[in-house]
């Protein structure tokens, strides 16, 4: 091409900003379309009366997969935000006045297990060797694989990983052979929940997300999780990206196999390559007649997705006693909880439920005196979502936060404002309200997730409900493998 090839970008989420200012860097014409009115997809802000809310991610672990994104611009992390480490990482309640808090140290954590389980601190260091060799096989080799193909992995040095990454065993299994202790065994299948499958259902080769956890530990960038956002539109833009805000994409023009124009509410764009990262679902299903489809609507039916939530953004005006940043509620059955979102996909009996409060760490997302906070419940995607119900179970949080936590917040709340499975439909077109993407299931990994490769020649899928799968770090990691890929076809070109 004599010309800038230009590229269309469906969506503003983590993937589709690290695709963009990747290709704009190798000389792309870009352009970023989104539907709502900032980027950063899910993980957009809320700002009510000088309180500041992440409405999505709250975690930020792999503090490697950032650092090494702004690497590829010559930049740190430090050159946008002030990354802190938290100690401790978070707090398991499983009880009133039954806590743990798990500490950013090895040693503290070796001593943790130690006395909670006698002789347990070998097993932690058998487990933890796995789980890194995992974690480097895994972050270095398998996730920047395009998995257009099984042959792909048709690699006698991958096949030799594959048996020590326990593709085949569940993290179930995994962490029961190890530990007997039932808090230990709930803080190590923990981290498998940002994955969106039941620990019985998830590869073992996951423990990986313990290390990730456990050692390379629970961090929060000064200011809240749309410093990522903003770091990563800075960059988009330093390389000439162009955003296009409130304009929602209402269809894919495609002739002749090739996707020629964006037709969107707002206007019409002109393309040569576009790159998905809007929910897949939406642009298989709706963006594309039927056959550039590359799956059928009983295909999706059929996907075991990753749970919704229901969420509280809270504004509180009082500070809060015995909290910390990350708290977790594992003080009713887990295994029931998961049958509720996964088997029978109801409204939870008694569930799990996770407390944020930012403004423990971070005085600049709450005014003075004040306390800013969110509840989330895992929920089953696709359930009957209603103001009612949203009610139910907020006065069920407050009453469970108060006999664990000992903090009554019922005359204390400002505002509060709930986001379910509607919100995330409106907001997103999440498919079911899903709020994680798709369950990495071993029968949902690697090339067994839908593909990247669309039919159409010049449109490429990118994001949580493709490779590598969902979460912010991976995300980031599925723009990467996406812009290379365009780069190779735009070369033949």
């Amino acid at each position: 091409m004599d010309q800038k090839p230009k590229v269309t970008i469906i969506g503003a989420g983590f993937a589709g900003l690290s695709a963009a200012a990747l290709l704009a860097k190798d000389g792309c014409d870009v352009t970023i379309i989104e539907k709502n009115g900032m980027a950063g997809g899910r993980a957009r802000t809320w700002e009510k009366d000088g309180f500041i809310f992440d409405m999505g991610p709250s975690w930020y672990w792999m503090p490697d997969v950032f650092e090494n994104f702004y690497s590829l611009f010559n930049k740190t992390t430090a050159d946008f935000y002030e990354l802190k480490r938290l100690n401790p990482s978070y707090r398991i309640y499983f009880g009133k006045n039954d806590t743990l808090d798990v500490p950013t140290t090895i040693e503290d954590l070796y001593a943790l297990f130690e006395k909670i389980e006698p002789n347990s601190s070998k097993n932690l260091d058998s487990f933890l060797a796995q789980a890194k060799y995992k974690y480097d096989v895994g972050m270095n080799e398998y996730v920047f694989k395009p998995s257009h193909s099984v042959l792909e992995y048709f690699d006698p040095r991958l096949a030799i990983s594959g048996i020590r990454l326990q593709l085949l065993g569940n993290m179930r299994k995994h962490v029961h052979k190890l530990f007997k202790n039932e808090k230990l065994r709930k803080l190590l299948e923990f981290p498998v929940l940002f994955l969106g499958a039941t620990p019985q259902n998830t590869p073992a080769l996951y423990s990986l997300m313990n290390y990730a956890d456990l050692v390379l530990g629970t961090w929060y960038p000064i200011g809240g999780m749309h410093k990522i956002v903003s770091a990563m539109q800075k960059i988009a833009e330093e390389q000439g990206v162009k955003f296009v805000f409130n304009t929602e994409v209402k269809k894919i023009e495609v002739k002749n196999n090739i996707a020629e124009e964006i037709i969107t509410d707002k206007g019409n764009f002109k393309t040569d390559f576009v790159v998905g990262n809007a929910d897949y679902h939406h642009i298989d299903q709706h963006l594309l007649a039927q056959r550039y489809r590359n799956y059928d609507e009983k295909y999706w039916q059929t996907r075991t997705m990753a749970p919704s939530c229901l969420l509280f953004y809270i504004g509180l005006n009082k500070k809060l006693d015995n909290i910390l940043h990350h708290n977790l509620f594992f003080d009713e059955n887990f295994d029931e909880h998961a049958e509720e979102i996964y088997t029978s996909a109801k409204w939870p009996n008694k569930p799990l439920f996770y407390a944020c409060c930012p403004s423990v760490t971070d005085d600049s997302v709450a005014p003075d005196g004040c306390e800013n906070l969110f509840f989330l419940i895992p929920l089953a995607p696709g359930l009957n979502d209603s103001d009612e119900k949203r009610e139910e179970y907020f006065n069920l949080l407050t009453k469970r936060f108060k006999d664990l936590t000992g903090n009554d917040i019922s005359n204390h709340i400002l505002f509060k404002r709930s986001y379910a499975m509607n919100d995330f439909i409106d907001d997103y077109h999440a498919f079911k309200g899903n709020a994680y993407g798709l369950a990495n299931t071993l029968k949902q990994t690697a090339f067994l997730k839908p593909r990247m490769k669309s039919k159409v020649t010049n449109l490429l899928y990118t994001g949580q409900l493709t490779v590598p799968g969902p979460g912010v770090p991976p995300a980031i990691i599925s723009g990467q493998v996406a812009a290379k890929e365009i780069k190779k076809k735009l070369k033949k070109a």
